[in-house]
């Protein structure tokens, strides 16, 4: 047990000291741990080959890489004022704890469950993408022929397993999967490189920002009109999971150092992996090619990825591509699982919702939180395999339904959140006047307004482009509910936050306040 001490000034602190709590384990992990959490949560392999098709098919066309640019410029942007933060606050709610000390209590605790229902279904996204990669590589060697519900519950089951442990028994796993990752997309890339590109060279104007809102050739007879926007959102989409460094800050060895450190290299890395394996693939493939595939010439838009890496590096290539694609979403899962869990947590541990802050006595993992994270991940895939029936332009349900629709509304709540976490750094440092050696006019103001704005903007072109951007899931009704999920969960976590100020005073002082000073200043 550890005592839970002021972190902020008096009159924005909740009087917290001298609380006992329950506590997750200290030092578990390290930089390069922290890093893997969060390379793996964004997940290379599956956002490349899941999204860049869609991009180039849908959206921005051969300006695909352009759009991974812009949104590498806007997300490094809000990482300035992040890890400003991040300095000076290590709360296992992150995003939760960062906007309660800035806006305060109320509007922490309304984005604090906008962040916790993104997490919580964006793990059961990627169980749907894993459960569809897993079933097609299965029948490409020939295996058993089962429902993809198999393979997601294999999946759910072995994640919940490795969520009850230590947290360095996911961080070496995620590791192992997230260098293979690496490595073939690298060597995919190379080989374009020593090519040097495809039939239409190396397409350098594909990078020029200035594109970014270009969109992809309209195709009239099979009825396809390109969206910027779309390919904007998947850009996006591509990077979620960086932010969740903050995460780890009460686990890591280091926090005030590690988890700054940590987000602004697992920003700027993913920005020029993605902007750099987007760019050599569409160049590899050259730009009839490349959207011809990306909307189905070969039955699979995943050839983008698939037959390049075939004709460049040789059929054991693509075996192996095909084989990490599958681990790859799996770790992705596994480190959403992690970060849901986390989120759960901090609620709990504040008394928001008590059972959920219990920490393993041996472990000191959330294990409670962990398993209703593992629970809620198999009732809505369980949900959309009973009640989500295959359509003629649909058939695959895990992958159209589960992992399209989850990700949209996950994505479109983290936005929201960011783009709330952006003001409240700006109200924090410049209105709160916290923490004035830290304050500077690009850091902590200028730089948090640019990113609000950007990230106001992206959430904006998403609802103007919700159909479009489900697809052939449009017609579910999971679909329709998706805005208002999203606003019901920001309502319902103003509403709960109002009636424990006033029921339950003590428990509203210490929601998204609680910082265990020796974890800070570990």
């Amino acid at each position: 047990m550890s005592t839970v001490q002021e972190q902020v000034p008096p009159e924005n602190a909740a009087e917290v000291t001298g609380r006992d709590v329950q506590r997750l384990r200290p030092g578990a992990v390290g930089l390069v741990g922290v890093l893997f959490m969060a390379f793996a949560t964004a997940a290379p392999i599956t956002a490349m080959t899941g999204n860049v098709p869609i991009a180039v098919g849908y959206g921005n066309g051969v300006s695909a890489p352009a759009g991974f640019v812009f949104a590498t410029i806007v997300l490094t942007i809000f990482t300035v004022g992040y890890v400003a933060m991040a300095r000076h606050i290590t709360a296992t709610g992150a995003f939760y704890g960062f906007i309660s000390h800035g806006l305060g209590r109320v509007v922490g605790m309304a984005s604090g469950f906008l962040a916790t229902l993104a997490y919580v279904v964006f793990e059961a996204s990627l169980i749907g993408i894993f459960a569809s990669f897993a079933k097609t590589t299965v029948a490409l060697y020939h295996g058993p022929s089962v429902s993809w519900i198999v393979y997601a519950v294999i999946g759910i089951v072995v994640i919940g397993v490795l969520g009850y442990f230590d947290i360095s028994v996911s961080g070496k796993i995620l590791g192992v999967f997230l260098v293979s990752e690496v490595i073939i997309l690298s060597l995919l890339g190379l080989s374009v490189i020593v090519k040097g590109g495809g039939p239409d060279g190396m397409m350098w104007g594909s990078l020029n920002p200035a594109k970014a809102f270009s969109a992809a050739p309209t195709d009239t007879k099979a009825g396809v009109v390109g969206s910027a926007a779309i390919g904007l959102f998947f850009a996006f989409w591509s990077w979620v999971g960086f932010e969740t460094t903050a995460v780890y800050g009460e686990e890591s060895r280091n926090p005030k150092k590690i988890v700054p450190r940590a987000t602004m290299i697992a920003v700027i890395g993913l920005g020029v992996f993605y902007v750099i394996i987007s760019w050599l693939t569409l160049a590899g493939n050259g730009a009839a090619r490349a959207i011809a595939v990306s909307r189905g010439s070969t039955g699979n838009s995943f050839d983008m990825f698939y037959a390049l890496t075939e004709q460049n590096l040789g059929t054991w290539a693509k075996d192996v591509y095909e084989t990490l694609v599958v681990t790859g979403s799996f770790a992705c899962a596994l480190a959403f699982h992690n970060t849901a869990s986390r989120y759960l947590y901090a609620f709990g541990r504040e008394g928001v919702v008590p059972p959920l802050g219990r920490t393993h006595a041996k472990h000191k993992s959330p294990y409670v939180a962990s398993v209703v994270q593992t629970i809620i991940t198999a009732l809505i895939t369980f949900g959309f395999f009973f009640l989500q029936k295959p359509t003629k332009a649909a058939p695959d349900v895990a992958y159209v339904h589960l992992y399209g629709l989850m990700a949209i509304m996950g994505t479109m709540a983290l936005l929201i959140v960011q783009t709330v976490c952006s003001v409240a750094v700006i109200w924090y440092f410049h209105v709160g006047k916290n923490h004035p050696e830290t304050a500077n006019w690009w850091r902590t103001f200028l730089a948090p307004l640019i990113a609000a704005l950007g990230m106001a903007y992206v959430v904006y072109l998403l609802f103007s482009n919700l159909s479009f951007a489900a697809g052939a899931a449009s017609g579910s009704p999971v679909y329709t509910a998706i805005p208002y999920v999203v606003a019901g969960a920001f309502v319902l976590g103003l509403g709960y936050s109002l009636f424990l100020k006033y029921r339950s005073p003590a428990t509203f002082e210490l929601a998204g306040r609680m910082v265990l000073k020796e974890s800070h200043e570990r």
